[in-house]
């Protein structure tokens, strides 16, 4: 019913926006080639900008039992390169095609998440440093370029809606991105729990000797009980780490698949049919138009 609902006023929206003279929100800018490309790896971007800002604390609460501080103090690595990094990607955009940056940047957050692929349930700090590393070195690489290469074609009048499109293309991709990889963490959750239920016989000796080592370290009557409860709470703790490695391999995939599309773009230098490059010293900050608000 949701979807019906939403589905009705969507048809009127497009009708208006591609009739209208003047409309609210020029769809017109998507026919530019640079940013349709653009804002498709803006999309994708956003999945992965958002998706894995979920999916580490996730991790580190769920398996690690992290509080609030240590998820806090463990995912400051990727913050602090991105910061890092920034007057480098800076300095290098004028230097090299930015087409190259972007792919460099989705090429090594793809291996980040190559990385998390080997996920245990025993990360922690060290094992998730170098992963952030690459991950904040990697999206830094991608977001200055991809605006660049989006922007850098379009003609000056045309500016003011699209980079709103633009942006809109990001979040969009981080809603779809979270609910896309919330849905598939729990399809697999379950998938590898299944699994490994089935796997878990008594006719299996591995299994009894797991028991037994639980039973020993037990006191009381009910030790087998609490044992095979212990037992029960490690499957599940294990189903949701392949259900994580599983997720990361998807963004893996997702980022490396989208490398080579890359030159689907053209180089955003000079002025193309009509538009102009960005300058960046344009939108640097200007003292005195602070004082000036």
């Amino acid at each position: 019913m949701a979807a019906v609902v939403s589905a009705c006023p969507a048809v009127i929206f497009f009708t208006r926006v591609l009739t209208a003279r003047q409309p609210i929100v020029d769809l017109r800018a998507f026919t530019d080639r640079n940013f349709a490309v653009g804002s498709m790896f803006s999309f994708v971007l956003g999945i992965g900008l958002y998706g894995l800002t979920y999916l580490y604390p996730i991790y580190l609460a769920q398996i690690r039992g992290f509080n609030a501080l240590m998820i806090g103090q463990t995912l400051f690595i990727s913050g602090a390169t991105m910061f890092l990094t920034a007057p480098l990607v800076g300095r290098l955009m004028t230097k090299i095609d930015a087409r190259w940056m972007l792919a460099f940047g989705f090429a090594v957050v793809a291996l980040s998440n190559w990385q998390m692929t080997y996920l245990t349930k025993d990360w922690e700090f060290w094992q998730l440093f170098l992963p952030q590393l690459l991950r904040g070195f990697g999206t830094m690489f991608a977001i200055v370029p991809i605006t660049n290469i989006s922007l850098g074609t379009l003609a000056p009048e045309r500016l003011k809606n699209a980079s709103g499109l633009f942006n809109l293309t990001r979040n969009l991709g981080g809603a779809v991105g979270l609910a896309g990889l919330n849905t598939v963490l729990d399809k697999r959750i379950d998938l590898h729990l299944a699994r490994l239920h089935d796997s878990i016989t008594w006719a299996r000796r591995p299994v009894l000797e797991v028991l037994a080592g639980f039973a020993a370290r037990m006191p009381g009557s009910n030790a087998p009980d609490m044992a095979l409860k212990q037992l029960f709470l490690f499957v599940r703790q294990q189903g949701r780490v392949m259900a994580f490695a599983d997720v990361f391999l998807l963004l893996f995939l997702l980022f490396g698949g989208w490398v080579p599309r890359v030159p689907a773009a053209a180089a955003a230098e000079g002025r193309r049919n009509g538009g102009s490059a960005l300058n960046p010293d344009k939108f640097r900050f200007q003292p005195a138009m602070a004082g000036r608000a």
